[in-house]
């Protein structure tokens, strides 16, 4: 029997009172994490919720986060994590799709007010039973919000112990929701096995010390910041220093406060660390401290990790992954040498090979697109058999992902999946973009591409033919997409055409448009 609730509860049996969460003026214990962890376990189960009920989370980097994670899977419930920048269409979607029977939404701020837009999408999803609103400020005694349900009121009476439920290795744990390439976002069902394994063996590839303090400004809602800082972070009894929101010089003053030796980030993270001007004095500080920085998500410019190192001091290890597997398949390992721009070999019990479109295996350096099989495989996607079956054949995994593999068998990404954007560290699928803006009366047709950008990596761009006689400008289109997706999503360049370059079958030539 194995639950992954065990990274926190094996923490706080053994490092009862060590800092296991820092956020501003609160330093948490191990011990307060888990009780807190077992009052929601209590509460999920007084409300009727049984193991295998789906569990939706919307929450930035704060101690809400593992509290509610751990605690709904103590309750062997599944934890469905959201981004906390999708707008109620968007929630009431994942809701709807994932079969959420509960929903715990952070309030928010004046400018962000994700309580607002969880709580609109969740009276829109069909079945999602309670909506529990974690309020910003410890002194909230009513909810802002008409019908929600606070989180500390409905935690109150509910008992700090809990034996948590003893759930199969293959049991789903997560479910992580990712579009692949194409089409409305899939959940990705990862087992509790699949994760713990992936947390043991990535707790194997970086340096560590009695006492690690990391620096977590990765979103825990993506698998990177969950598996590779979250439930890494906690299997070796780390302190984790939360940052809801990345900004160079608030991180900047946090790895020198709190002598922070671990960080994990994508490469707009590195570029803004590189580019501020921080002082000599904290420089000196960081490199005496930092040990391990882990880059990700997409690959990090040869420059920018020439620049770290030189500033820093600190060689930043490139790894590869995605949602479906766990997510690391492959890592620049510490008992091996590293290769800049590589992404590293398969990690232990993962092997990796390059394949055509047939799946036909191909030999040498390729390229070709690789294929994972090995623990880390998702168990498919949540009611998609069609779509898994498409993604798996025979235990491997296609990823979409092009690369070439030296002869030391080292893997370098040379392409994405085809129409894939990763803006700033997120997945942003066109496919799903373009179908709600052709719902726009005035947009005849739509083609969303990446382009190139400095700091965000791709910005995303949307080719559009009008309907005709109409007069929609590019602002006024970019001003509805804002209010349309997410805020990483929307479209901030448009431009009009008269006609889009397209195969004799009418498949829009996005090349061409790139």
């Amino acid at each position: 029997m194995l639950n992954l609730s065990v990274l926190l509860e094996d923490a706080a049996r053994e490092t009862p009172d060590r800092e296991a969460l820092v956020f501003g003026d609160l330093r948490l214990s191990y011990a307060f994490v888990d009780g807190i962890a077992n009052q929601v376990a209590n509460l999920l189960v007084s409300r009727g919720i049984k193991p295998g009920d789906k569990v939706a989370l919307s929450s930035p980097n704060l101690p809400y986060f593992p509290m509610i994670y751990f605690g709904a899977l103590k309750a062997g419930a599944v934890v469905v994590p959201l981004n906390v920048l999708l707008k109620p269409r968007e929630i009431a979607y994942h809701l709807d799709d994932s079969d959420a029977k509960a929903f715990f939404c952070f309030e928010g701020t004046p400018e962000l007010p994700l309580g607002e837009a969880g709580h609109a999408g969740f009276e829109q999803a069909a079945e999602c039973e309670h909506f529990f609103l974690l309020p910003a400020s410890l002194a909230t005694t009513e909810s802002p919000i008409e019908g929600a349900e606070l989180f500390w009121a409905a935690l109150a009476d509910q008992p700090a112990t809990f034996e948590s439920v003893q759930t199969a290795p293959t049991d789903t744990a997560v479910i992580i929701y990712t579009s692949g390439t194409t089409g409305q976002p899939k959940g990705a069902e990862l087992s509790h096995s699949n994760l713990l394994t992936n947390a043991m063996i990535d707790d194997t590839l970086f340096k560590k010390t009695l006492h690690d303090t990391s620096l977590v400004t990765l979103p825990l809602f993506h698998i990177f910041g969950q598996t590779c800082v979250m439930n890494v972070g906690f299997y070796r009894r780390a302190t984790l220093v939360l940052l809801p929101r990345f900004e160079a010089k608030q991180a900047i003053e946090l790895m020198v406060k709190e002598k922070v030796n671990i960080f994990a980030g994508v490469p707009t993270m590195y570029w803004a660390l590189l580019t501020d001007d921080t002082s000599a004095e904290d420089v000196a500080s960081i490199r005496e401290n930092l040990r391990v920085a882990v880059s990700g998500g997409s690959a990090l410019p040869l420059e920018v990790l020439k620049g770290i190192k030189e500033k820093f001091g600190a060689d930043v290890l490139e790894g590869y992954g995605l949602s479906e597997t766990s997510p690391v398949a492959s890592f620049n390992r510490p008992d091996r040498p590293t290769k800049p721009g590589s992404v590293g070999l398969p990690i232990w019990g993962v092997e990796m090979k390059l394949i055509d479109d047939d799946w036909k295996e191909i030999e040498g350096e390729g390229p070709g697109e690789i294929a994972i099989r090995g623990h880390n495989i998702m168990k498919g996607y949540y009611k998609r058999p069609e779509a898994t079956g498409e993604a798996i054949k025979d235990g491997w995994f296609r990823t979409g992902d092009v690369a070439r593999r030296d002869e030391d068998g080292y893997y370098f990404i040379i392409d994405r999946s085809k129409d894939m954007i990763i803006r700033g560290g997120f997945n942003v699928y066109p496919r799903e973009l373009e179908e709600v803006l052709m719902t726009h009366p005035q947009v005849s047709l739509a083609a969303v591409v990446g382009v190139p950008h400095e700091s965000h990596g791709e910005e995303v761009k949307a080719y559009i033919i009008r309907t005709p006689g109409a007069t929609i400008t590019e602002d006024e289109l970019i001003a509805w997409g804002k209010e349309n997706f997410a805020n990483y999503k929307y479209p901030r360049i448009v431009e009009f055409r008269d006609e889009l370059p397209m195969t004799a079958t009418g498949k829009i030539l996005k090349r061409e448009l790139r």
